[in-house]
């Protein structure tokens, strides 16, 4: 009986573990995409420059905007903002000059540092 138990229990364990890597190695990766970039930093930005009252944004408390595009799966996404493929320099410009990309689009330029898009985009990679 006592063994019965500890399946589920080890069940529960490994999946959480997978789970995990798999967050780990998309923070890894997004960071390789786009030059050095912290997911994990990425996170404090969106809400830094506050993000969330524009967008949803998963894994970000708090942020349900219905303003902009929800940010779901962005890294599977296509393109951005319906114009620019989807790379990560591509990216980084848009979180830092949404007007210069597309003047009088509903994005507002917040000032965002280089760094700081960069971490942000790390973030937007993680998402699928």
């Amino acid at each position: 009986m006592a063994r019965r138990r500890r399946i589920p229990a080890l069940i529960v364990l490994l999946s959480s573990l997978c789970a995990c890597n798999r967050q780990q190695k998309r923070f890894e990766t997004a960071a390789q995409l786009t030059g050095g970039g912290n997911a994990q930093a990425g996170m404090v930005d969106l809400r830094k420059y506050g993000c969330s009252g524009c967008h949803t944004i998963p894994g970000i408390e708090g942020a349900q905007g219905l303003v902009g595009p929800p940010l779901n799966q962005f890294a599977d996404r296509v393109y951005i903002a319906g114009r620019l493929p989807n790379t990560p320099d591509n990216l980084m410009l848009w979180i830092q000059k949404p007007q210069q990309v597309v003047p009088n689009n509903a994005m507002p330029d917040m000032g965002i540092s280089e760094q700081d898009s960069r971490d942000i985009a790390a973030y937007l990679y993680t998402l699928r």
